[in-house]
């Protein structure tokens, strides 16, 4: 029966990754397409995670720890973009 709801919960979760993927390539602005991404992020985190508890291995922790990681400085890197223009500001005396 908890088998059947997490291929459920898969599903829903690969629905939700295309839906959100429309709103990255649509989003009306920049801020919204960079929510969207981050959103994919937490529910590729979400999807990893169910598919651990369905294979019944803690193998892919470390896969959700890094993701989680990758998709924080993402979110940070292009939100600075969008607030600055540059991603690395360099000061140069000359």
């Amino acid at each position: 029966m908890i088998d059947i709801m997490l291929i459920i919960a898969l599903a829903l979760f690969g629905l939700a990754v295309l839906i959100t993927l429309f709103r990255v390539i649509v989003g009306p602005s920049l801020p919204d397409r960079v929510i969207a991404l981050d959103m994919i992020g937490v529910i590729l985190i979400s999807g990893i995670a169910t598919i651990s508890i369905l294979l019944e291995t803690k193998a892919f922790l470390e896969v959700i720890l890094i993701l989680g990681i990758l998709a924080f400085i993402s979110t940070i890197a292009f939100s600075k973009f969008i607030e600055r223009g540059v991603f690395i500001e360099r000061k140069r005396d000359l």
